[in-house]
């Protein structure tokens, strides 16, 4: 009640064929192929290009990031002196 079985959609594709033509309907099921091939097509060359306008951005980071850096000081430093912690007898 209410849905499509089987015999619903099994009429409507004989009535189908009926006004469009064995022909012409198999014409127009390959143009909607062609078309999904073509979609996919340009999906893929879009995931393509992205993928490497993403590789290119990521070299030029990684040539410009040492250069961004400072350089990193070896040089030893002087320990500082440090008071030794008071005797117990002097903090009384």
């Amino acid at each position: 009640m209410g849905g499509f079985s089987i015999w619903h959609i099994l009429i409507f594709a004989i009535i189908l064929l009926l006004l469009f033509g064995g022909n012409r309907f198999s014409s127009m099921m390959g143009d909607v192929a062609k078309g999904l091939k073509s979609f996919k097509k340009g999906m893929a060359d879009e995931e393509d290009d992205s993928r490497k306008r993403f590789e290119e951005q990521r070299r030029n980071e990684q040539r410009t990031l040492p250069s961004e850096q400072p350089p990193i000081d070896a040089t030893a430093r002087p320990a500082e002196p440090s008071a030794p912690p008071p005797r117990d007898d002097e903090a009384r």
